[in-house]
């Protein structure tokens, strides 16, 4: 058996993205607009932080596989490819944290 990947993923809510069924969460999503998806993507992140404080794995496992779903579908709204958020990750590993953190421009 494969592994299903984040790459998999992407590739499923793109085909969904482009859909025009209309029994489609992904391309009802879509049609809502970036706002509205990256409002489910912050409330995913929420209730995945309140399922790790609890402890509750079963529970965190549920909301970080809603949260990372979320988050490709706004990557896929906002025309950003997970193949380019995969480098930027790439490309950090090769300092540690605190240097990566420290060498982005202040805000």
């Amino acid at each position: 058996m494969t592994e299903f990947t984040l790459t998999d993923l992407d590739r499923i809510i793109a085909r969904r993205a482009a859909s025009d069924d209309a029994m489609s969460y992904t391309r009802k999503l879509m049609d809502k607009g970036v706002a509205k998806i990256a409002q489910k993507v912050g409330e995913e992140a929420v209730e995945a932080a309140i399922a790790a404080v609890k402890g509750d794995r079963q529970e965190l496992k549920g909301e970080a596989a809603d949260l990372l779903y979320h988050l490709l579908v706004l990557l896929r709204a906002t025309d950003l490819s997970l193949g380019e958020v995969m480098a930027e990750l790439e490309s950090r590993t090769g300092r540690t944290g605190l240097e990566e953190k420290a060498s982005r421009p202040a805000q």
